[in-house]
């Protein structure tokens, strides 16, 4: 086998007719934070070392750990010789997902199969500058097949650069994690957006049910919220709109009491507009305080958190029959609790375990989740690959988890296990099939990305 050849990730024949099947099946990321504004304005892509480099903390975190001094990483060095810098510890990644994904990108993107290192990064450089002179960010996506890109958007944005873009349908998805405990500022640019007078908690409430609505009109079909752990206990409605009066003084406790009354609230909206709502937890974020002032948030400061409280979970999907909680995403970076968030996900209709997330991302995390959902919950149901990117070259982590699905159903086929017809309806549905179906549920989406795929 040579090096990143066609068949890598794949070691049987009964994994590489399924992934024939799925190869060159469209996208449909349901969790992107690329910027809007570059996809409406189809950027250029000037440069190999801007696109690689001028927003994934993935690499600039790698970097840190290979000794790579701060002024190639975040600083004010030109863009070529950050990429050197990256290009020279590429040897030291050995079964790092970044080593894929690179590799995947240049031989997908430019046609190179060499590897990247010190020793060949000016040529490659070179070449791959070379042959973007002309590629513009609708060429990236054309190229990766992205039929639909759905951003992550504050309730106030005002949404004015999604809808159709080239091939791509740009969504947005409703991300209100500021407003649990907002400050002035939010509220004034929420009621700006919203057309509502925001004095009280219910006024605020009734501004993010609106600006839902906005949403909606826009292809929204999925909501999202971060937070580093499930709220331990649930306050009244009085109890909430007196803390929500002197938000600016709350202890960590009472944060807390008014984060699970506004978490609850939402819940409910998101069943009435029919929203999928992702909930992603067990990260703890800008541990290293000196580095979060010099280069600010999403700069590779953020860890795996404590494991997930599964009671705290329970207690919260179980405060809503399964006729009022809306479809749920579980997502937890820390999976030491993996198998029982599975089990879980089987007592509430509705509930499912996401895609491995951030630092699970990898061909082992991604297939221990896997492996985790189909014993413990039902793997047929998955939603597949996201990007959860801020580079229009991130979609090549679609090509690397499709191997890695493939690769471990191939096994079960060749095994005598599972039947190799099942197999490529399963791999069919978790690659594309699923994500295709959530996002048709709003038919303002289905329209947009346009025929009836399934």
């Amino acid at each position: 086998m040579g090096f990143f050849d066609d068949n890598i990730l794949l070691s049987s024949n009964e994994a590489r007719r399924l992934y024939e099947t799925v190869c060159d099946l469209p996208i449909v990321d349901y969790h992107s934070h690329l910027d809007p504004l570059s996809i409406a304005g189809n950027d250029p892509i000037p440069d190999l070392g801007e696109l690689w480099l001028a927003h994934d903390h993935y690499k600039w975190r790698a970097m840190r750990l290979c000794g790579i001094d701060e002024n190639f990483i975040t600083g004010s060095s030109s863009y070529e010789d950050k990429f050197v810098k990256y290009a020279s510890i590429m040897p030291a990644l050995a079964g790092n997902p970044l080593y894929y994904f690179t590799h995947f990108e240049l031989k997908q993107l430019f046609g190179i199969t060499e590897a990247l290192n010190e020793a060949t990064a000016a040529k490659i450089y070179a070449e791959c500058r070379e042959k973007l002179r002309s590629v513009r960010v609708s060429d990236l996506l054309s190229k990766y097949r992205v039929a639909l890109a759905a951003t992550t958007d504050d309730p106030a944005d005002d949404l004015r650069f999604h809808g159709v873009c080239g091939e791509t349908a740009l969504v947005p998805t409703f991300r209100p994690d500021r407003y649990f405990c907002p400050t002035d500022d939010d509220l004034d640019r929420l009621s700006g957006s919203s057309g509502v007078r925001i004095a009280s908690l219910c006024d605020m409430l009734d501004a993010l049910s609106r600006r839902l609505d906005f949403f909606v009109s826009k292809g929204c079909f999925m909501s999202d919220h971060g937070f580093e752990k499930f709220p331990d206990e649930y306050v009244s409605e009085a109890r909430a709109s007196e803390l929500f009066s002197r938000r600016s003084s709350l202890t960590e406790r009472e944060k807390g009491e008014l984060f699970g009354f506004i978490l609850c609230a939402l819940m409910r909206e998101y069943r009435k507009h029919n929203i999928t709502v992702q909930l992603h937890f067990a990260v703890r974020r800008n541990v290293n305080p000196a580095m979060f002032e010099k280069c600010g948030a999403d700069s590779g400061f953020d860890v795996i958190g404590d494991a997930p409280d599964v009671s705290a979970i329970e207690r919260f999907l179980a405060r809503f029959r399964d006729d009022e909680r809306p479809d749920i995403v579980l997502y937890t970076l820390n999976d030491a609790s993996l198998r029982a968030l599975a089990a879980l996900s089987g007592a509430f209709r509705g509930v499912r375990v996401g895609p491995a997330w951030w630092f699970n991302d990898t061909k082992l995390g991604i297939r221990r989740t896997l492996e985790t959902v189909a014993e413990y919950a039902a793997l047929g149901t998955n939603l597949g690959m996201l990007t959860d990117s801020r580079s229009f070259a991130g979609y090549s982590r679609f090509d690397f988890f499709r191997r890695v699905f493939c690769d471990y159903v191939g096994e079960l086929v060749r095994r005598g296990e599972y039947e190799e017809r099942g197999a490529k309806k399963l791999v069919y549905d978790v690659c594309f099939a699923n994500a295709y179906k959530a996002a048709c549920r709003n038919e303002i989406t289905k329209t947009m990305i346009g025929g009836d795929h399934v």
